[in-house]
């Protein structure tokens, strides 16, 4: 499996081909939607984007952890993390494209 990673240039790349608009109006539109996606997450609020999934900040509590090298135990702080939950409709196209690259590889 290739690891590769979508950039910000990318999206507003992709948006000037779909869309049409100029570069410049693209990026300060993938910008526009990035950043207020954020805003809203450290509010505490919930993101939810239709056929593709939910972001949520979660809090989590104080915990006693390990030191894997020595064993210690130290203690980690109470600290709010990111969740995303991808919906079904993207799960499902994660895994019809999976299942179509399986096919092309099992025929050659």
């Amino acid at each position: 499996m290739t690891q590769n990673t979508v950039t910000r240039a990318q999206l507003s790349e992709a948006v000037y081909q779909e869309v049409g608009l100029s570069r410049n109006e693209s990026a300060d539109l993938v910008e526009t939607v990035l950043d207020e996606i954020s805003d809203a997450l450290a509010r505490g609020e919930m993101v939810k984007i239709s056929s593709f999934g939910s972001f949520q900040v979660r809090q989590k509590g104080e915990r006693v952890g390990r030191n894997p090298k020595t064993g210690e135990e130290v203690p980690i702080l109470p600290r709010r993390v990111l969740v995303f939950r991808a919906s079904h409709v993207l799960k499902n196209r994660i895994n019809e494209v999976q299942d179509a690259v399986d096919a092309a590889n099992a025929r050659a």
